[in-house]
């Protein structure tokens, strides 16, 4: 395997599976993984893109995470998982069926760059914007985090939903855009916009800040709140939200396409409510 931006060969004795993959692209990414007879990635589906025959597909109830001795409480626990988060409530696992190496590979659905992240490396847990989840080694279960404190009338006692990922193995989450990577010293605060903040780790405080000046509601194009993210822990930040991106082609699209843009107070709110933002 050549080596790519991100590559990984190497593995240890864990839960997951611990796989080999490999990056490629620069603006438009794929995950190419390497799967030793046996192993399995789990993957959303519409992000497949090619696989060796070796390779089968399953589709399952829930995230996998149940396992298939678990019985049908634990499968529908990962499913109850996967339906709170609003995604479909089936997972497609692809198991290397063979005797040698088999590859599969995953793309992201828009132009941005693919993470890795080993969770055991980051404490075993890492919290997402709800549709960063693409791909991850077998041993991986996909949750929801509910930010409850947050102004939870007005999120009709819902709290701000992000997708929580949890378990030893490698996880893929897709980022739109440029991504960056902060760590942040204990007490130290950044305020990113709500669309663009893509990944947390749990150590970090997540609250949502009003932006100060109403005009900037009217006139600024921006969201009515900020994320306040207060260290310790690592914070990951993209450069366009899939939300941002279809705003912009919609309100390009003319009148025909009708623009609930970023600027739009009611359009702000309500794709808040919805998740979007």
């Amino acid at each position: 395997m050549s080596q790519g931006p991100w590559s990984h060969h190497h593995r240890n004795a864990g839960v997951a599976d611990d796989i080999d993959f490999e990056i490629k692209g620069d603006d438009l990414q794929f995950v190419e993984i390497e799967l030793d007879p046996g192993e399995s990635a789990i993957a959303e589906a519409g992000s497949f893109v090619w696989k060796d025959a070796a390779v089968e597909m399953t589709t399952v109830f829930g995230d996998g995470s149940g396992g298939q001795g678990a019985g049908f409480m634990g499968a529908l626990l990962g499913a109850g998982k996967r339906l709170l988060t609003g995604e479909s409530l089936f997972t497609t696992v692809f198991t290397n069926e063979g005797r040698g190496k088999a590859k599969v590979a995953f793309a992201s659905p828009t132009p941005g760059a693919i993470l890795p992240i080993k969770l055991d490396s980051v404490g075993g847990t890492l919290i997402c914007q709800k549709d960063s989840f693409l791909a991850a080694a077998k041993g991986v279960s996909i949750g929801i985090a509910f930010q409850r404190r947050i102004m939870t009338g007005l999120f009709g006692g819902e709290g701000f939903i992000m997708q929580k990922l949890d378990g030893d193995g490698w996880v893929f989450v897709q980022m739109g855009g440029a991504l960056v990577e902060r760590e942040l010293a204990p007490g130290e605060v950044v305020h990113v916009d709500t669309g663009c903040l893509a990944a947390f780790t749990p150590s970090v405080d997540f609250d949502l800040e009003m932006v100060r000046g109403v005009k900037s509601m009217f006139f600024g194009g921006e969201g009515v709140f900020f994320a306040r993210l207060t260290g310790p822990g690592k914070v990951w930040i993209q450069s366009l939200p899939f939300a941002r991106l279809a705003g912009r082609m919609l309100a390009a699209a003319g009148p025909g396409g009708q623009n609930r843009g970023e600027g739009s107070v009611l359009g702000g709110i309500g794709d808040l409510i919805g998740g979007n933002r």
